[in-house]
């Protein structure tokens, strides 16, 4: 079941359960990979060069790997859990490239919530067409129910 955001913007470490699951759908368009080159400073030509990136396996430009994976993080921080979630850590295995013109959809679910550390691990993953891109494991510390103060 996809969750939505939550009315507060986020949801808190005692809302959370496995399986809960949020995606978005980011369309890959030229802006949007001069933007990202311009923002990480990587102007690698299988990016940019329609001509250099035709000679290469891919026969053809290639949309950056942590550009679709950068939408997994905008789900995580403003769907699941959203707002006040901090990254820790994140793996990712890169399956198949990525074109202007995809749709790339970012799924995030709840594999294991952890009550002790406020950290919840999510299944990262991303899809063009119901085919996977990429997947990986991401580690957030999530914020918890405020404590009463004590008088």
């Amino acid at each position: 079941m996809n969750t939505g955001p939550h009315p507060s913007g986020g949801y808190i470490l005692e809302e959370l359960s496995p399986g809960m699951v949020a995606v978005k759908d980011v369309t890959i368009t030229e802006d949007r990979i001069q933007q990202f080159a311009e923002a990480s400073d990587d102007f690698n030509p299988v990016h940019m060069d329609e001509a250099f990136a035709s000679k290469t396996a891919y026969r053809g430009r290639i949309a950056h790997g942590l550009l679709s994976a950068s939408f997994g993080s905008a789900v995580v921080g403003t769907i699941l859990p959203g707002a006040g979630a901090i990254y820790l850590s994140q793996s990712l295995a890169f399956h198949k490239p990525v074109r202007i013109g995809d749709v790339v959809r970012a799924q995030i679910t709840v594999a294991s919530v952890d009550p002790e550390s406020a950290r919840v691990v999510l299944r990262t993953e991303g899809y063009v067409n119901d085919e996977m891109i990429m997947e990986g494991e991401a580690t957030v510390r999530v914020p918890r129910r405020r404590r009463p103060a004590k008088d």
